[in-house]
Order: structure tokens, then C-alpha cells, then sequence
């Protein structure tokens, strides 16, 4: 990509800022990633009452993102719901996709896996699992990118740092699934970097959806562990 369309969309990146600025970015961070992973663990422990309990600690996460995005007067263009910059960001993800395709195609070759796409809701059409995966790609990547990698930013800069801390951050939001940990550590890293040269929340989630079905779809479940997370995964 040539260096003005770099230069253009990495203008909405949150300008350098004092101090105590970044501590509350870190605070902001550390407030809704807990709140999510106390969701998470909630879901599978509540045994005895109703699983709209989860619905107390994602809430509060919703809302502390919300205003703090009115308290910075972040624009959804500025979060990267956008359209301008779909095409540069999505050539920064293609390599990334036809590897991730790669691997999988290997490993189930490897381990005899048999490959299905419509492994997921066999039931339904394969337009329908897409957008659903989609939609819900199109979630992960806001509170990802929109509101996690922009604050991380604000507390490390633009490189490494941050793009690490967002990775790290997804990671373990995956616990304590080992391979899916591993996978979105390495997802997670690849979208905060594209994320940080060009802003488009579409891009990413299509790529997000698509790789997720490849996934699904060619590698071993017994590896997946039928994507289970938090107490979940020793169910």
C-alpha cells in the first residue's frame, strides 16, 4: 500500500496524550477485559440460577465502553465502522487468511481430520452460519480494535507494544482452551497490527468469520475442543 493511503488511515489513531490519560486508558483496559472474563466463567457456574446473571457484568462493560467513547468523542468512523479504507485493510489481511488456510489444510491432511463446512448447525445454510458468524465477528472486533487496541494505544503508543498487549488481552479472554488461546494470541496480534495501519472493523470481521468456519470446518474437534472457554471447557 502506498505511504499516503498509509499516512490516511492511520490519522484517527489517538494522539499522544498526558500521563494520567494513559493510566486511565490501563484502567479503562483492565475494567472491561475482567468484566467479560467474569461473564464468561459466570455462564458455566451458574448452575442454580438463571444464566441472565451474565448479563450484570457484560452490561457494565457496554457501558463503561460507551462512555468512555463519549468522553473522547471517538466517532464510529474514528472506531473503524467504516468503508473508505475496506479494501487497503483487507489486502493487509489476504496473506495472513491463505497461510491460516494452509495450516489448517495440512493439519487435517495430517491428522486424517475430515474436512466439512457445514460442520457447524449442519441443519442450516451455509449463507446463514455466515452471517451469524459474521455478526458476531463483527462484535469481538469493535470491543477488540474499537475499544481495546485504540486504549492500548493510548497507554503504549502505536507498535509493537500495543499490538502485543491486544493479543495478549484476547488470549486470554480464551482460557482455558490451550489451542484456541494459542490461535487467537496469534489472530489477535495480526488484526491490532492491520488494525493500527488501516481502521476498518468490516474488513476484519469478514476475515475474523471466515477464518473461524476454515477452523472449524478442517481441524480436528477433539484439538477445538468445541471452542469451549472459561469453566466451560472442563464441562
Amino acid at each position: 500500500m502506498n505511504d499516503s493511503a498509509s499516512t490516511s488511515e492511520t490519522s484517527n489513531a489517538p494522539p499522544s496524550v498526558a500521563l494520567s490519560d494513559r493510566k486511565l486508558a490501563i484502567w479503562e483496559l483492565a475494567s472491561v477485559a475482567s468484566s467479560v472474563v467474569i461473564a464468561e466463567w459466570m455462564l458455566a457456574s451458574a448452575a442454580g440460577f438463571s444464566k441472565a446473571v451474565i448479563a450484570v457484568p457484560v452490561a457494565l462493560a457496554v457501558l463503561l465502553m460507551f462512555v468512555s467513547h463519549r468522553v473522547r468523542r471517538e466517532r464510529l468512523r474514528d472506531l473503524g465502522f467504516r468503508f473508505d479504507n475496506f479494501l487497503p485493510a483487507l489486502y493487509l489481511l489476504a496473506v495472513p487468511v491463505i497461510l491460516v488456510a494452509g495450516v489448517c489444510l495440512l493439519i487435517a491432511w495430517k491428522t486424517g481430520s475430515p474436512i466439512n463446512f457445514l460442520r457447524w448447525h449442519s441443519n442450516r445454510k451455509l449463507g446463514f452460519q455466515l452471517a451469524i458468524g459474521f455478526a458476531w465477528a463483527l462484535a469481538q472486533q469493535y470491543a477488540l480494535q474499537g475499544f481495546f487496541n485504540r486504549r492500548a494505544m493510548i497507554a503504549l503508543g502505536r507498535g509493537w507494544l500495543s499490538v502485543l498487549l491486544v493479543a495478549v488481552i484476547f488470549a486470554l479472554l480464551h482460557l482455558p482452551n490451550p489451542w484456541i488461546t494459542l490461535i487467537t494470541f496469534l489472530a489477535g496480534g495480526i488484526w491490532a497490527g492491520v488494525y493500527q495501519r488501516a481502521p476498518n472493523l468490516y474488513a476484519l470481521a469478514l476475515t475474523h468469520a471466515v477464518m473461524t468456519w476454515f477452523i472449524v470446518s478442517t481441524l480436528p474437534a477433539s484439538m477445538l475442543s468445541h471452542l469451549r472457554v472459561g469453566l466451560g471447557y472442563f464441562g
